[in-house]
């Protein structure tokens, strides 16, 4: 089932156009990726999606309801969670109060289950429950900010370059990561990734955006073992 989409979407911010006519899926249960070389306008199709850019034409449904302008806390209530690439934790505070803060939407008897039931998906932060996010590594703060996306249980997870500036090693934790959330939990996410072969190893769809436009969809791996790949990624041929 398609859960998120856009159809014939014209973004930037202000007067400026980012992305031109983008038709796009996730579907229920997948991972969607999009790769892009730098300044392709991947974050601008999630901030789009969340409300944050301009929408100058074209429209966001999700559920089947059109949601373009509804704003970004509303759809975060409705089950859009979005988790940008910087400043998504509190560095002054613990783990545990880290994610209680997450769940601030949610009513509050059951906030303390639901970090118990995170916890249980990230054994790690568990040991790390008490430490100040601002002493953990890059590979544990990513962590700890996709347990704070999935505090108030979303249909769809938005994450954006959740694997920029980390080890080769981490990366691959990230990724096993988000793996875990879609076979074992079920969890619908939406990526957007600078590593691109890696993140098509592991999705299920995937979009190919170059310069404000759709280069190629469909099958992740399809597009990772496409013949003229590199060229279709540097805008060299259509």
């Amino acid at each position: 089932m398609v859960l998120l989409e856009t159809k014939n979407l014209y973004s930037g911010y202000g007067k400026l156009k980012v992305l031109f006519d983008i038709n796009f899926q996730a579907r229920e249960g997948e991972i969607t990726v999009v790769v892009g070389p730098n300044g392709a306008g991947k974050t601008t199709l999630l901030n789009s999606i969340m409300g944050i850019a301009t929408i100058h034409s074209g429209n966001v449904y999700f559920e089947g309801q059109d949601v373009t302008r509804i704003p970004p806390y509303k759809k975060a209530r409705m089950g859009i969670a979005y988790l940008p690439q910087l400043g998504n934790v509190a560095a002054g505070l613990s783990v545990e109060e880290n994610l209680k803060i997450a769940g601030y939407l949610m009513p509050k008897d059951e906030v303390p289950e639901r970090v118990e039931e995170i916890l249980d998906m990230f054994p790690k932060l568990r040991e790390l429950r008490k430490r100040k996010a601002g002493t953990l590594s890059g590979g544990e703060r990513r962590m700890l900010a996709i347990g704070m996306a999935l505090m108030r249980k979303p249909k769809i997870l938005m994450l954006d370059e959740m694997t920029t500036d980390l080890a080769p090693i981490l990366v691959k934790q990230v990724l096993n990561t988000v793996v875990e959330l879609r076979d074992e939990h079920k969890q619908t996410i939406l990526m957007v990734e600078q590593h691109a072969k890696r993140a098509l190893e592991i999705g299920d769809r995937g979009y190919l955006l170059v310069s404000g436009e759709i280069r190629y969809e469909g099958n992740a791996k399809e597009l990772l073992e496409h013949p003229q790949f590199a060229k279709l990624y540097l805008g060299i041929i259509r």
